[in-house]
C-alpha cells in the first residue's frame, strides 16, 4: 500500500510502519513470531499505563488473524534523540522522568482486560526468570568467546554466582515493572512524555527500572549524573530504606547488563542483527562502575577478570 512507510526496527521480531491518512497518522505493528506478547499483551500493557493516566500509545484497531494491530503514533521524538543533541538539559528531563517512574511504580493494576476480552495476569518478576536473563550471557556471549575447555567451568561457577546474587535481593516483588525504561523508550508528545515499548511488563523489584534508566547501555552518562538521578528518585521516596535500595539496585544494573551482552550477541549471531555489538563495550563499563564498590561482587568480579580481563 502507497501510504504504508516501513520504519526502523528493534530487538524485537516485530516490524513497524506508518500509515498516513487525511489528518494525520497512525503505526501498524505487525508480529508473526511471538504475537500474543508483542500484539495482545502490548496493547494491555498500554491500557493499564493509560488508565493510570501515564501516556502510551492507544489502539485504534486490531487484526490479530492476521498478525497486526493499529496504534497512536507518538513520533519520532524519544528522549534519547533531544538528550544527545541537548546534552546541557540532561538533569531537566530526568527530573520529569522520575516523576513519571513514581507515577508508573504506583500502578495497582495486575489484571486487565486485552482486545480478545480476556483478562491478562502480569507475571510475578521471579528470581527464576532473573537467573535465566542472567544466563544468557553464558548460552551466547561465553559460547562465542570463550574456547570449549574453559567454558563448562566458567558457566558452572557463573550460575551458582548469579544465583546467589538474586538471593541478596532485598526488595519485595510488588511493584509495576516496564522492564525496559530508558530514554529511547520514552517520547515526547505534546509535551508530555509517552511510554512505549511495555510488553515485557511485570510485577517486581522497584529497583529494576532505576537501573534500567541510570545504567542505560546506549546513552552515556558521567557518574555524577548517575548519582543524581539516584538521588532524585531516593528524594521522591522518603520512606524508602536507602541501603536496601541501593543494594538491590547494583545488583539489577549487573544482571541486567550481563543479560543485555548475552542478548545483544545472540541478536548478531541468530537475528544477523549485528549493529548491537557496538554497545557490548559500554554494558561491560557499567558493569565495571558497579562491581568495583561492592564487596557482594568479589566472587563475580574474580571470575570475569579471570576470563574477560580485557573487558573489566
Amino acid at each position: 500500500m502507497q501510504n504504508l512507510k516501513k520504519l526502523k526496527g528493534d530487538a524485537s521480531h516485530r516490524e513497524f510502519f506508518r500509515k498516513k491518512f487525511n489528518d494525520g497518522n497512525s503505526i501498524i505493528i505487525r508480529a508473526k513470531k511471538d504475537k500474543f506478547k508483542n500484539l495482545l499483551v502490548y496493547d494491555a500493557i498500554s491500557k493499564t499505563l493509560n488508565k493510570n493516566k501515564i501516556l502510551a500509545p492507544k489502539l485504534y484497531r486490531e487484526n490479530y488473524n492476521n498478525n497486526y494491530i493499529e496504534i497512536e503514533d507518538f513520533g519520532n521524538e524519544t528522549i534519547y534523540k533531544i538528550l544527545k543533541k541537548n546534552k546541557n538539559k540532561k538533569i531537566l528531563y530526568f527530573k520529569n522522568i522520575i516523576k513519571l517512574l513514581k507515577q508508573v511504580q504506583s500502578i495497582k493494576d495486575k489484571r486487565i482486560k486485552n482486545f480478545k476480552n480476556k483478562y491478562y495476569q502480569i507475571p510475578e518478576y521471579k528470581n527464576k526468570i532473573l537467573i535465566e536473563e542472567a544466563n544468557l550471557f553464558c548460552e551466547w556471549y561465553v559460547k562465542k568467546h570463550l574456547p570449549k575447555n574453559k567454558r563448562q567451568k566458567f558457566n558452572k561457577k557463573f550460575k551458582k554466582i548469579i544465583k546467589n546474587l538474586s538471593s541478596c535481593l532485598k526488595m519485595k516483588n510488588n511493584i509495576f515493572v516496564h522492564r525496559d525504561f530508558h530514554v529511547s523508550n520514552l517520547m515526547i508528545v505534546n509535551n508530555r512524555i509517552g511510554v512505549i515499548d511495555s510488553q515485557d511488563a511485570l510485577i517486581g523489584n522497584r529497583a529494576y527500572d532505576l537501573a534500567s534508566l541510570v545504567d542505560d547501555v546506549r546513552l552515556k552518562t558521567s557518574k555524577i549524573l548517575k548519582k543524581k538521578i539516584f538521588n532524585l528518585y531516593i528524594n521522591c521516596h522518603k520512606k524508602l530504606d536507602e541501603k536496601k535500595i541501593k543494594n538491590d539496585f547494583e545488583i539489577l544494573s549487573i544482571l541486567r547488563n550481563l543479560k543485555i551482552i548475552g542478548i545483544f550477541t545472540r541478536l548478531a549471531i541468530r537475528d544477523k542483527k549485528k549493529d548491537y555489538l557496538k554497545l557490548i563495550p559500554h554494558a561491560w563499563n557499567l558493569i565495571s562502575l558497579r562491581i568495583n564498590h561492592n564487596k557482594i561482587f568479589s566472587d563475580l568480579k574474580k571470575l570475569l577478570k579471570e576470563n574477560f580481563k580485557k573487558n573489566l
